[in-house]
């Protein structure tokens, strides 16, 4: 996707993400086989529902019937909340993470290797983290600016305690990706009608 078209499809999507209290997290269009797949990730504090994905979905398939941002050729519209494995890379990301645990590689100005530890608190200039005890000991504390992280990701946790349990977002895409499966099934036609433009 050229820049020039993912700068005018978040202007036309955006608005109608804002509108609802979301943040538009990413816009990605990929082939798949003759036609293409245009998938729109959005998030907030509270994760999404599955009936706000379904929202958009019909908002966003009007504005670009109306517009030619897509151009002419087949496409299939995609609404979602992010996996639990996307990059963390704004402070709201951070922020919503608070209490999970984290693998973040550190820059070489924060001494350089991998650091695994929990998010405790996040504000404007980095995180706080309480680091795993290794043998027994004891957890530690630290700090790290916002500068001095690489990358960093979520780190899966199957055993966490239920009252830990991070908020559904997840559960949300794969309800969301279950329907879709679901309505493909029973009517190949269906989506085609409802998320692609006429060439």
């Amino acid at each position: 996707m050229s820049t020039t078209q993912s700068e005018r499809l978040r202007g036309l999507l955006e608005p109608l993400v804002s509108k609802r209290g979301l943040d538009l997290e990413e816009i990605a269009v990929t082939p798949a086989g003759k036609r293409r797949v245009l998938r729109v990730v959005v998030d907030a504090d509270d994760g999404v529902q599955l009936d706000t994905c379904a929202e958009l979905s019909r908002a966003f398939s009007e504005v670009l019937d109306e517009t030619d941002a897509m151009g002419g050729a087949p496409y299939v519209l995609e609404v979602t909340s992010p996996g639990a494995d996307r990059p963390l890379t704004e402070q709201r990301h951070y922020r919503r993470a608070t209490g999970r645990l984290i693998k973040a590689q550190l820059t070489p100005e924060a001494g350089g290797g991998e650091l695994t530890a929990r998010i405790t608190g996040v504000d404007d200039e980095g995180v706080d983290l309480e680091v795993p005890g290794v043998k027994g000991r004891k957890p530690t504390t630290r700090r790290l600016a916002f500068d001095e992280i690489a990358k960093a990701r979520v780190e899966i946790e199957f055993n966490r305690k239920a009252a830990q349990q991070p908020r559904p977002a997840s559960a949300a895409k794969d309800a969301a990706s279950a329907e879709s499966a679901a309505a493909a099934e029973a009517d190949p036609t269906a989506d085609d009608d409802e998320n692609e433009e006429e060439a």
